[in-house]
């Protein structure tokens, strides 16, 4: 049986897919105050590793994945938790010209199941996009790459500047306990 490695130096044509090639643009956010109930529950129905946590301002102060979750869960008394409580400072950066071979390597070197694309626009920097083991299984199993059409740099979706500036105004106008887009 041939190892990956073997099968690329066998085939120089055959070059690895890039991150921005899988990535899903968009990323899931809510306030500090956000209960973990709701960031459970988002998390869940919108089938997602982490939420990105925002500050007033609507930048980007840390993140909670599952990991966080189930941790706080564990502790017990986690009713009352609030994402300030039990988030991770900070967001994982991945750029988004690395082969996935890499992300995925870094995601087992840091022990976290999801790096974040930052964009810039307009004097902001925002998490817009995101790549999770989710990608990497998708891609195991697709048999065309038409099943994979949702993920990537041209898949069909509105510019990244403008769903931040639509999730960072909603975040700021709605009850901020209540709130993930």
């Amino acid at each position: 049986m041939l190892k990956y490695d073997d099968m690329i130096k066998d085939n120089p044509t055959q070059q690895p897919k890039l991150v921005r090639d899988l990535m899903t643009v968009g990323v899931l956010t809510c306030s500090q105050e956000t209960s973990i109930k709701t960031i459970a529950k988002a998390l869940l129905e919108k089938d997602v590793e982490a939420v990105v946590v925002l500050d007033p301002e609507g930048h980007a102060v840390g993140h909670v994945s599952r990991d966080e979750l189930v941790r706080a869960y564990a502790y017990g008394s986690y009713e009352s938790l609030q994402a300030h409580d039990i988030m991770r400072e900070g967001i994982p950066v991945i750029p988004p010209d690395i082969p996935i071979g890499a992300a995925v390597q870094l995601m087992q070197d840091q022990g976290i199941r999801v790096f974040y694309l930052t964009h810039h626009a307009g004097g902001i920097e925002y998490p817009a996009a995101f790549i999770s083991y989710k990608h990497f299984l998708r891609h195991i199993q697709s048999e065309t790459g038409e099943d994979l059409k949702d993920l990537g740099i041209d898949a069909a979706r509105k510019p990244p500047l403008e769903q931040f500036i639509e999730r960072r105004e909603a975040n700021r106008n709605k009850d901020q306990n209540t709130h993930l887009q």
